[in-house]
């Protein structure tokens, strides 16, 4: 493979929000019909697992082969099987790895049960924050593309880890707003902007945190390219509906972003400009 200065410069995603259509989502040269991705843990029920899919229509839906294992090694009953009769995409994950072996060989085994290549790269550095492993994660994701993997790497913000994961081949990343399962929405939003503005031909996916649907309007109004969900809608009271309005406020945010939005400025400015306004607006025509 061979690596150029800056490998991530068509990857993909585009780099003037004119020239990418809000209904797709590319990644690694697949094209996925929606921006929305689905977390499928800790749900109150499968069924409610069930309508929040088919209320957020997501473009794939994560699923974490370590916790979906029974105790004599099988798929919890009926939880894969319900997934596929959705016909969305799978993106298995290495949640609760905490060293590089571990996601290769969670990876390895997800792939055999799932017949995919496709794998969100998850590898925890600190158990209180569940903030990524910034040198291991590096050092999985060449080991994971290696063995031709489609890696979505699992990070901070940080623009330096972030291009090291690009610089071994990964095509796409999925920073965090804020801690999993906080809900806080972007706790750096100068980090993450930063990110988005270094990096404009790459996809990047704002992956946890994320309590509001307006934290992922916020997001996909910056230029990200799509959010990944799960507790936000998960432990909603009503998840379905919880999944419908993310699914919308993420629309929302990138049909806004394509718009072109308005500078923001510092001063007022009036919309209605006294030039050419009726005479009787005028200060001379009230004398």
């Amino acid at each position: 493979m061979n690596i150029h200065p800056e490998p991530w410069s068509n990857l993909g995603a585009a780099d003037t929000p004119s020239h990418t259509p809000a209904e797709a989502l590319t990644l690694y040269g697949e094209t996925f019909a929606s921006r929305v991705l689905l977390g499928t843990a800790r749900y109150p029920s499968l069924q409610a697992l069930t309508d929040s899919v088919e209320a957020a229509q997501p473009g794939m839906l994560t699923v974490a082969l370590r916790r979906q294992m029974g105790g004599d090694g099988e798929i919890q009953a009926g939880f894969f099987d319900a997934l596929k009769d959705r016909g969305v995409p799978l993106l298995p994950n290495t949640a609760g790895c905490h060293s590089v072996r571990e996601v290769i060989a969670t990876a390895m085994m997800a792939r055999e049960v799932f017949g995919t290549d496709w794998i969100k790269l998850e590898l925890i550095g600190d158990d209180y924050t569940l903030q990524p492993d910034p040198l291991g994660l590096v050092e999985a994701a060449t080991q994971l593309i290696r063995e031709g993997f489609k890696v979505l790497p699992y990070c901070t913000e940080d623009l330096v880890i972030g291009r090291k994961l690009l610089e071994v081949g990964c095509q796409a990343l999925m920073p965090w707003g804020a801690p999993i399962g906080t809900g806080k929405g972007i706790v750096n939003p100068y980090g993450l902007k930063t990110l988005r503005e270094r990096l404009p031909g790459v996809p990047l996916i704002v992956d946890a945190g994320l309590g509001l649907p307006s934290h992922a309007c916020q997001v996909m109004e910056w230029g990200f390219d799509g959010v990944l969900i799960n507790t936000a809608v998960s432990q909603a009271t009503f998840p379905a509906r919880m999944a419908g309005a993310f699914a919308a406020a993420v629309q929302a945010g990138r049909t806004a972003w394509l718009a072109g939005p308005m500078p923001e400025r510092d001063r007022a400015h009036a919309s209605t400009p006294a030039i050419d306004m009726p005479f009787w607006h005028h200060p001379e025509a009230q004398s």
